[in-house]
């Protein structure tokens, strides 16, 4: 008997395995800061080691949990978005054949854990399995489109992620001018 809902959970499964993973990589750089201050050893005289380690992990989380949710809310407008401007399905049939690749995110998710000591291996292995995924739901959708539609695809997902990229790029570099601009030097 094969259950159309059986992997449900990945995706909430694979979200918590890479927040976990960014968490325990940032919590240590968080640690290493807070004793380059000070501040670790007057964290210590009020609570246990393991109490500040596990309050700053389930923090960085939390924080990690949004924004990796968003991310896939993100990911299934877009490609539903894709379906919908190229695709002649209008029963949803598609979505029902690429919904067994969220079995990809969950294996990334479990490699990324290895990981957790190094922020470019997690942030490749992120990157590897979104690409993985790509190619899955192309190679998944493409019995049921034309070379036209499947290149209308490819291009719409392509230029949604990297237009998405640059944003948080210009984004990223106006904030950091704004900071290095408000410091009294």
């Amino acid at each position: 008997m094969k259950n159309t809902y059986l992997t449900g959970y990945l995706p909430l499964v694979a979200i918590l395995l890479f927040s976990l993973s960014f968490a325990l990589f940032v919590q240590g750089l968080i640690i290493s800061l807070f004793k380059q201050v000070g501040l670790y050893t007057e964290m210590l005289e009020l609570f246990t080691e393991t109490e500040v380690n596990l309050v700053i992990t389930l923090s960085l989380m939390v924080l990690f949990f949004f924004l990796i949710s968003g991310l896939k809310v993100i990911a299934d407008t877009v490609n539903e978005l894709s379906l919908l401007f190229f695709s002649k399905d209008t029963e949803g049939e598609l979505l029902k054949v690429v919904r067994n690749g969220s079995i990809i995110f969950f294996v990334g998710g479990l490699l990324s854990l290895i990981s957790f000591s190094s922020i470019v291996g997690i942030i490749a292995i992120f990157f590897l399995t979104a690409v993985g995924y790509l190619v899955f739901f192309v190679y998944k959708t493409s019995a049921s489109l034309s070379i036209a539609n499947l290149v209308g695809i490819i291009t719409f997902q392509v230029v949604s992620w990297s237009t998405l990229g640059i944003l948080l790029a210009l984004f990223g570099m106006k904030v950091y001018n704004e900071l290095l601009g408000s410091l009294p030097l």
